[in-house]
């Protein structure tokens, strides 16, 4: 039965190889002797015959975009060994990269070094600490370039002394990337007056970047949180994600209300005016 099975598709073969030559027999004698068969997957009757006989192979699909953009997208997204590494393996397996893996190893390393060094520093500071006088060169002044120092003298017999520290407090934790410290004032500096308390200043590689002397300048009796936060965002020390100033509406209520007294004294006088007696 094999040999039957065989014998008949060796017949069928040979008839399509018949067909096919017949048809190019014809083709020659109507004088179109060019080249018939130009491109295999092309939609022509002439295709279509030799793949019906099977002397061309089916014709080939077309690739789907979408298919080929997933496709580079999944490869673009393969997690690179050296992407689950950290620090130390990296250094150990630098010889099993090929050459052009080094660049982008190297450039790895460089951002898990600084991911490292940010982690220590959040580890590191993320609290308002006391410090003393004999610290303070050391604390702020001698501070790490790249650290932005707040620093706050106080006295804890001034009541907006202790509202600052509880707003630091507070910051600190947000903001884990500044050093937040505070002094009382007597260890730092000799003779220092309550007028020019609570003190605020800010450092950055040494450098005094910014000061709030006084309750004024600090924000008054009443400071609030979010407003001290834009106070140290405006000189640099913090990145807020305040979008304006929240003193800016106190400010303008205010202005409205010195506004309305004006108006209102200006109208009692016009009024006063009025009923004065006219002496002639």
């Amino acid at each position: 039965m094999i040999a039957c099975g065989l014998l008949a598709a060796c017949r069928a073969k040979i008839s399509g190889l018949q067909v096919v030559y017949r048809i190019t027999l014809m083709i020659k004698v109507s004088g179109r002797s060019e080249h018939v068969l130009k491109d295999p997957n092309e939609d022509t009757e002439w295709n279509e015959i030799l793949r019906k006989f099977g002397i061309l192979p089916p014709k080939e699909k077309p690739k789907d975009e979408i298919e080929e953009m997933v496709l580079r997208l999944q490869k673009e997204a393969e997690v690179k060994p050296y992407e689950r590494m950290n620090l130390k393996e990296l250094k150990e397996a630098e010889d099993d990269f090929d050459e052009a893996d080094r660049k982008a190893v190297e450039m790895y390393r460089q951002q898990r070094l600084q991911e490292w060094k940010c982690l220590q520093r959040r580890q590191k500071y993320g609290e308002l600490r006391e410090i003393s006088g004999q610290q303070y060169v050391k604390e702020v002044t001698n501070a790490p370039e790249d650290v932005w120092v707040i620093i706050h003298l106080y006295r804890t017999s001034i009541p907006m002394c202790l509202l600052v520290n509880e707003h630091l407090s507070q910051l600190a934790r947000k903001f884990p990337e500044a050093k937040f410290v505070k002094a009382i004032v007597n260890s730092c500096i000799e003779d220092y007056h309550d007028t020019c308390l609570p003190t605020i200043l800010v450092y950055k590689s040494g450098e005094i970047k910014g000061r709030f002397i006084g309750v004024a300048e600090c924000g008054g009796i009443y400071l609030k949180l979010e407003e001290l936060e834009w106070k140290l965002a405006e000189v640099g020390a913090i990145e807020t994600d305040l979008e304006e100033n929240p003193k800016k509406e106190t400010i303008n209520m205010m202005t409205l209300s010195k506004q309305n007294t004006s108006a209102h004294e200006n109208t009692n006088t016009k009024s006063s005016d009025v009923l004065k007696p006219h002496i002639t």
